[in-house]
């Protein structure tokens, strides 16, 4: 199964303020497995298009089953409006591959303080 963890800063400040996505779906057999496919496309699209789009570099860590992120904050506030989205939109593309695959990907969301 594919855990993914969205931490935020609390309940009063829900900024995101880092993530881990760990763990292969076994929906399918390795390089046939769609939902596996999905989540990385995903959750890679988002690193680079927050690069791309925000001109914010991600530190984030990343091995076979295994992507982390610790969310910097950028020196502007719209550069942090536009990571913010951009991870939110994560979430959406996730949950939606989590609505239909619910055996595969699980979502939990916590708060560090």
């Amino acid at each position: 199964m594919i855990t993914v963890t969205i931490e935020r800063q609390s309940a009063v400040d829900s900024r995101i303020v880092s993530f881990v996505i760990e763990g292969h779906a076994k929906f399918a057999k390795p390089g046939k497995d769609i939902v596996c496919a999905g989540v990385s496309s995903v959750s890679v699209g988002t690193v680079n298009a927050i690069e791309a789009l925000a001109g914010v570099v991600l530190p984030a860590s990343m091995k076979s089953g295994w992507l982390r992120s610790e969310i910097p904050v950028a020196d502007d506030a719209v550069s942090n409006e536009k990571v913010q989205l951009l991870l939110e939109s994560m979430i959406v593309m996730l949950q939606s591959i989590a609505d239909a695959y619910g055996k595969y990907v699980g979502i939990r969301q916590q708060f560090r303080e």
